[in-house]
């Protein structure tokens, strides 16, 4: 008789087809598809964060007003509206303009909120439906799942606040993982873990970056590509220094509302990915899983319910 894990794992496996989305991508999601191909400058990348911050404002400023908003020069914006692919600003503008009307057309219409605690909650509702839209194509997310359980050992690195979703991805992972290394020291630490798992034939680091990003984890990433390993990294933000240093990034919104941020939708994805883990080996899955039970069972792990 399986265990709930056990069943959950046979039972749950991602479908590589396509699906057709249900709704539009969320602007958010449209933004950042627009402006991560190209590879922008430090000053065209706070461009487009203000814009994927304030669509429905912003796309109805002028050239003037946008750059004064973000503190920039005129021919700044300019150039930046051809770094992603249109003829000048007005045409950028005109699209902006598009994404910002059918969001306000078919979005959700203001309610009244009791208290800022529920507004957190809508929030990262938000946050989960375009993660949501985001997994309409589970490509990527098998793909980098396979490469992560092929990766031996496989490192999971995570600093300061994101410690946490690093510790619980790597505490899953070692159930159906042979060799998981956990680093959530930067500095000199972090250099000598990420040395020594490519010298022990790891080829991947799966990092967490939370906002406030930090020095050190850009730092991490870069002595890891240094040393020949791949990364694929979840943040909040599809653009800036750590995602022009990953190989893959995986970009979803967090709750800003309250004092501390939340991390709903950066947890599914922590999941998603685990999951799309245990589908590229199957026999290896079951196997640990099982001999995980039974150690389990035999020291008394865990209280029966």
């Amino acid at each position: 008789m399986p265990s709930p894990q056990q069943a959950r794992a046979q039972a749950s496996a991602i479908t590589s087809g396509k699906a057709v989305p249900e709704a539009e991508a969320a602007p958010t999601s449209r933004l950042r598809e627009l402006f991560d191909g190209p590879r922008l400058s430090p000053g065209q990348r706070r461009i487009a964060q203000y814009l994927i911050e304030h669509i429905t404002e912003a796309a109805f400023l002028s050239i003037t007003e946008l750059a004064d908003r973000v503190g920039v020069s005129q021919p700044s914006v300019t150039r930046f509206a051809a770094a992603v692919g249109f003829s000048g600003y007005p045409a950028l503008r005109e699209r902006l303009q598009s994404i910002a009307l059918s969001s306000l057309a078919g979005g959700p219409g203001e309610e009244d909120r009791a208290n800022e605690l529920q507004a957190a909650v809508d929030a990262e509702i938000q946050n989960l439906e375009n993660l949501r839209r985001d997994f309409a194509d589970p490509g990527r997310v098998i793909q980098v799942g396979r490469a992560l359980s092929r990766s031996t050992p496989l490192t999971v690195l995570g600093l300061r606040i994101s410690v946490s979703l690093a510790e619980y991805f790597g505490y899953a992972a070692r159930r159906i993982h042979p060799d998981v290394r956990l680093v959530t020291r930067g500095g000199s630490v972090a250099y000598d873990a990420l040395l020594q798992c490519r010298e022990a034939g790891g080829t991947w680091v799966l990092a967490f970056a939370m906002p406030r990003h930090s020095q050190e984890t850009l730092q991490a990433i870069r002595v890891a590509r240094g040393a020949g390993l791949k990364v694929a990294l979840v943040t909040d933000l599809a653009l800036g220094p750590l995602a022009d240093e990953a190989d893959v990034t995986f970009a979803t919104g967090t709750g800003s509302r309250l004092v501390f941020d939340s991390y709903a939708a950066a947890g599914v994805l922590a999941a998603a990915l685990l999951q799309a883990m245990t589908d590229a080996d199957p026999e290896r899955t079951q196997a640990r899983l099982e001999k995980y039970e039974q150690l389990s069972d035999q020291h008394q792990f865990f209280l029966r319910d």
